[in-house]
C-alpha cells in the first residue's frame, strides 16, 4: 500500500469509528426527534455522542452542534457570529493565514492582521485591530493548516474585551490540546479519523445567530435531521484519539523533527517553513526552489507516497498559497507532509530516502538541475 502522508486533508477512518458506525446502523437510523422507540434510541446515541465531543472540546453539551463538514462548520461559526453582533459592526478581524473558508465568509468586510516569518500574529497587534470601532468579531486559528504553526489564542483571548473570538480548531482537535478563550469554535471530524462531519460550538452568552433558514433542529443552529450515524462514529473516534493523543503526538513530533532536519540537509535549495517547535506535531511543510509543485507531487505519488501541497497553487489558477505569501516564504515546489496515527518510522525513512532523487529528477526535466 502507498504511504499515506496527507492526514491534514483527512485521516483514514479510525477502527473505533468504523466499529461504532456499524453498531449504530441498528439503533441510530431513526429521527432522534421522534418519541417512538427507534427515535428514542437514536436520541440516546446522539446525546451520548454530543457529551463525548463536548468533554473533549471543554464545552457544555448544549453548546455543541453538528453540521455536514468542516468547511460548513467554519462558515457557520463566522457567519453566525457576525450576524449575532451586527449592532457592533460588520468587520471580521482575522489573521492573514486563516483557512480560505474563513476568508471567504469574511468577504469584503474582513481585516487581515499580518504574521511573522513563522506564520504567527503578534498578540498586541491582533488585539488592537480587533478592538477598533465597527468590529463585530475576530477569528484566529488554533494552528495553521498548511505549516502547523500554533497561534497565541489564549494570550489574545485573555486581553480581548467585548469582541467574540472565533477559533478554527479543525487541524488541532485530535492532535493537540484545544486552546482556552474561544467564543465560537469549529472542528472537522475527518482530521481525527472520523467520517465527514463538521462540529461547531457556541459558548453560552456569546451573541450568535444562525445564518441558515429558521429550523428547530440543533437548538435552532443547523436545519435538518442530524446525521446520527456519523455523529456517533465521529465521537467514538474522538474519544479514542484523545486517549492516545499524548503518545501519538510525541511520536509524530519526533518524526516531524527528523523530516525537518533531513530535508534541510539532503535537498539543495529548500526552505522548511513554519515554527520548528510551537507547531502541531503531525505537519511538516517545505518548499523546493526550481521545482514545479504538481510535477513533484505526481512523481512522489508514482513512488508510492501520498502527500499534498501546502500551496493552493493549481494549474488552473496559478495562484500561490496566501499562507506562504503572508509569511514571506518560498511558494514554489511546496510539499506538506502530514502524519496519521498509523504512519511508521520506516515509511518516513523511505520517503526521506526517495525525496532528494525525485527533486533532482523534476529539476532536470525543467532544465534547472545545474542552477
Amino acid at each position: 500500500m502507498p504511504a499515506y502522508l496527507d492526514a491534514a486533508s483527512g485521516a483514514p477512518l479510525h477502527p473505533v469509528a468504523r466499529a461504532a458506525l456499524a453498531a449504530a446502523l441498528d439503533d441510530g437510523w431513526a429521527d432522534p426527534a421522534r418519541l417512538y422507540g427507534a427515535g428514542r434510541r437514536a436520541r440516546l446515541l446522539l446525546d451520548a455522542a454530543r457529551e463525548t465531543v463536548a468533554g473533549v472540546l471543554g464545552a457544555r453539551p448544549d453548546e455543541i452542534s453538528f453540521i455536514a463538514n468542516g468547511t460548513q462548520a467554519l462558515h457557520a461559526a463566522v457567519l453566525g457570529t457576525l450576524a449575532g453582533n451586527r449592532r457592533a459592526g460588520s468587520v471580521l478581524v482575522h489573521s492573514a493565514v486563516e483557512h480560505s473558508a474563513v476568508l471567504h465568509a469574511a468577504g469584503a468586510d474582513g481585516v487581515s492582521v499580518p504574521v511573522d516569518a513563522l506564520g504567527r500574529v503578534d498578540p498586541a497587534t491582533f488585539v488592537a485591530a480587533a478592538s477598533a470601532p465597527g468590529v463585530a468579531a475576530a477569528a484566529l486559528q488554533a494552528a495553521n493548516h498548511e505549516v502547523g504553526t500554533r497561534q497565541p489564542v489564549a494570550a489574545v483571548a485573555s486581553v480581548l474585551e467585548g469582541v467574540p473570538l472565533v477559533v478554527d480548531a479543525t487541524q488541532t482537535v485530535g492532535h493537540a490540546p484545544v486552546p482556552a478563550g474561544w467564543s465560537v469554535l469549529a472542528a472537522d471530524a475527518r482530521m481525527w479519523g472520523g467520517p465527514t462531519l463538521g462540529v461547531f460550538a457556541v459558548r453560552t452568552g456569546t451573541r450568535w445567530r444562525s445564518p441558515f433558514p429558521e429550523d428547530d433542529r440543533e437548538a435552532g443552529r443547523v436545519p435538518g435531521v442530524p446525521d446520527v450515524l456519523s455523529v456517533v462514529a465521529a465521537a467514538a473516534a474522538l474519544r479514542a484519539v484523545s486517549a492516545e493523543q499524548e503518545e501519538i503526538g510525541e511520536r509524530h513530533a519526533a518524526l516531524a523533527d527528523r523530516i525537518r532536519a533531513v530535508v534541510a540537509a539532503t535537498v539543495p535549495d529548500v526552505e522548511v517553513v513554519g515554527d520548528p517547535t510551537e507547531r502541531l506535531p503531525h505537519i511538516v511543510t517545505f518548499s523546493c526552489l526550481y521545482v514545479d509543485g504538481e510535477a513533484l507531487l505526481s512523481r512522489l505519488d508514482q513512488r508510492g507516497f501520498a502527500v499534498s501541497s501546502g500551496s493552493s497553487c493549481t494549474s488552473s489558477t496559478l495562484e500561490p498559497s496566501h499562507v506562504l505569501v503572508a509569511m514571506g516564504a518560498m511558494t514554489s515546489g511546496n510539499i506538506r507532509v502530514s502524519l496519521n496515527r498509523d504512519t511508521t518510522a520506516d515509511e518516513v525513512d523511505e520517503f526521506l530516502a526517495v525525496l532528494p532523487s525525485v527533486v533532482a529528477e523534476v529539476r532536470a526535466e525543467l532544465g534547472a538541475d545545474g542552477l
